[in-house]
C-alpha cells in the first residue's frame, strides 16, 4: 500500500524554493507553510507570523514568494495564500522593515 501523500515530490520542490526566501520572510518576523499542492498544480500556502497580518502580504506573496516557486518549480500554476489580509483590515500590521 503506498501511503505518499500526492504530490509529495512537487511539495519538496516547493518547500526547497521557500528557504531560498525563507530568510527575508524571517527577518520580518514571518514565514510561510506549503498546505498542499492540488492535482491541478496550485501550490497552497499558509503564511505565518507576522507575515499573516500583513498588508504587504500580496505584495510579498506575488513579487517574491510566487516567483521564487515558479522558478524553481515549472510545473505549479499558480499560488495562493489561503489567509492573506487585505490591506485595509484594521488588524493589519505593517513590518518593520519595507524591502
Amino acid at each position: 500500500m503506498d501511503t505518499t501523500a500526492p504530490n509529495s515530490g512537487l511539495i519538496e520542490k516547493v518547500e526547497t524554493a521557500l528557504n531560498s526566501i525563507r530568510p527575508y520572510l524571517e527577518a520580518d518576523g514571518g514565514n510561510v507553510r506549503v498546505i498542499e499542492v492540488t492535482e491541478d498544480m496550485v501550490a497552497k500556502l499558509e503564511l505565518l507570523g507576522a507575515c499573516g497580518s500583513c498588508p504587504m502580504s500580496t505584495m510579498t506573496l506575488k513579487a517574491g514568494v510566487e516567483e521564487a516557486i515558479k522558478k524553481a518549480v515549472p510545473e505549479i500554476t499558480s499560488v495562493v495564500a489561503v489567509n492573506i489580509t487585505a490591506p485595509d483590515d484594521p488588524h493589519a500590521v505593517m513590518p518593520s522593515t519595507v524591502y
